[in-house]
This record gives C-alpha cells, structure tokens and sequence, in this order.
C-alpha cells in the first residue's frame, strides 16, 4: 500500500477531534488561568523538567503533551495531528490510534528526559562544589567562580562590567553566588512541554504506510511522505547531535517519537501480516 486518497474516511475522527479540543482548552487556560499576579504556572506543575529539577513530577512524562509555549507551537503540532492522525485513525479505529499517540508521546519524554538530565550532571556537580567552596570565600571562591562561568557559558565579565566592579570587590561574594545560583535554577527548571513527540511518531507511521502520498509544503509544494520524513527525521538528529547553544527545541523528543512510532507501526504491520491467509 503506497497510495492513499481520503475519499470515504472521515475528515475530522474522534481521538483526534478530542485531542484537538483538548489541547486549545489547555492552552487557552495556560494563557488566561494564571491569576492576576501569576501565581499558578500550567509549566511548573503539568510541563516535563529534569529529574534533578524538584518540579519534576512522574504525570510529567504524560501532562506536557498538552501543553504549548505560543500559538506558533500549537499551530504546526495541531496541523500535523489533524493532516497525518486522521489517516491513521481511520486506518487502525481510535483505540489503537490513541494508544499509539500515547506511546509515541511519553517514549519521546522518556528519551529526552534521560539525555537531558544526563548532561545537567556536571552542571549539578559543579554547582554544589562551588557552594561548598563559596562558604570559604576569598580567593579560592573567586577562582571557582571564574572555572564555574567559563564552563557553563555565564557572561561573568558583562556582569562585571556593567556593575563596574570587580572579583575583589568587599563584600561581593555572596551576591555573585546568588547571580549564579539564579542562572543555576533557571537552567535545572527548564520546562519542556508540547505534542511535538508523538506528532513526530504519527509522521513517521504515515510516511511508513504510505511512503509514495505526496504531501504539498505550504499547499504548493509537492514532495512524497518518505522524503519528506527522511529529510525532517535528518533534520532533527544533526541539530539534537549537534546540541546547539540556545537552542530551545527539544530534538531529542521528535528524534524519540519518531523512532518509537517507527518501532510501534513496524510491528503492528508485520503482526498484521502473520495474521492474512
């Protein structure tokens, strides 16, 4: 089966319906429902952080697929689980396509969430050692702070300067060490959230079943699924690879989701195969 037109299957199923209900309603209320001073965070309780990081809670793994950092991100999730989810829902019956997002979703938190927290280990490392090293103060400090800042890519000499003071400054230790400590957090608490793991194993299965559809880019541009996934899934391995500085974008939860949804479809097609006479 390479081919496939549309023709009699619905347009909008029900798991996927849901899910499209259920993410705006999510993100209307992560946009309205925060209070007047800001005192809930959807992010603090319901987006995935590190297992070093204290908001890390295990729905976590479950919780952050429905939630979006902007309408931008939301959008191209949405589009894609509407354009390739229907196809696969009304191929495998709702059932299996949720089950199958599911999977797709929390295997791609699950990836993530262990590379991530593997490279915060040095991070964690260094940070108690210079805290312990802080108690001392003086020179042995001001050295670990310039090791510490140099390692972890914190503009200490901006600070400086901009404050027009220097490491020999009376008094300054504890305030630089608070400055650490709040890059320190901001970096432990990261938040990762949305659906962009299991879009990324329902994109995988569409381009698996039906590798020869074309599929237009920005309505124009024709391109068949498998190049098109080849291309993508390339993407986001160089750049998650490549672990860029600054960059925002959980790759190695698309890389995640693509490759269990690959795993999943694969054997539920061969499966499926043993099964015809």
């Amino acid at each position: 089966m390479t081919q496939f037109r549309p023709t009699s299957f619905q347009v909008l199923p029900t798991v996927v319906k849901n899910l499209l209900i259920i993410n705006g309603l999510v993100f209307l209320a992560q946009n309205t429902l925060v209070g007047p001073m800001g005192f809930f965070s959807f992010e603090d309780y319901f987006a995935l952080h590190a297992l070093q990081s204290s908001l890390f809670k295990p729905w976590q793994l479950i919780t952050h697929m429905f939630l979006h950092g902007s309408f931008g991100h939301i959008l191209g999730n949405m589009l894609a689980l509407w354009m390739f989810g229907s196809v696969l829902e009304n191929v495998w019956g709702p059932k299996r396509f949720l089950l199958f997002y599911a999977i797709c979703g929390m295997g791609a938190a699950v990836l993530h969430l262990g590379i991530l927290s593997y490279e915060l280990i040095p991070l964690v490392n260094d940070y108690n050692q210079l805290l312990s090293v802080s108690k001392i103060d003086g020179a042995a400090f001001n050295d670990a702070l310039v090791v510490y800042t140099r390692a972890h890519h914190i503009p200490l000499g901006t600070i400086l300067n901009d404050n027009n003071v220097t490491l020999g400054t009376p008094g300054l230790s504890r305030e630089l060490m608070n400055l650490v400590t709040s890059y320190y957090s901001k970096t432990i608490n990261t938040a990762t959230l949305g659906a962009s793991g299991a879009v990324f194993g329902i994109l995988i299965a569409f381009v698996y079943l039906f590798p020869n559809t074309y599929i237009y880019i920005y309505f124009f541009f024709p391109i068949k699924a498998k190049w098109l996934g080849i291309l993508y899934f390339s993407y986001e391995l160089f750049f998650a690879l490549k672990n860029s500085a600054g960059d925002d974008v959980a790759r190695w939860a698309h890389v995640g989701g693509a490759i269990v949804g690959f795993v999943l479809v694969y054997f539920w097609k061969k499966g499926a195969r043993r099964h015809d006479y």
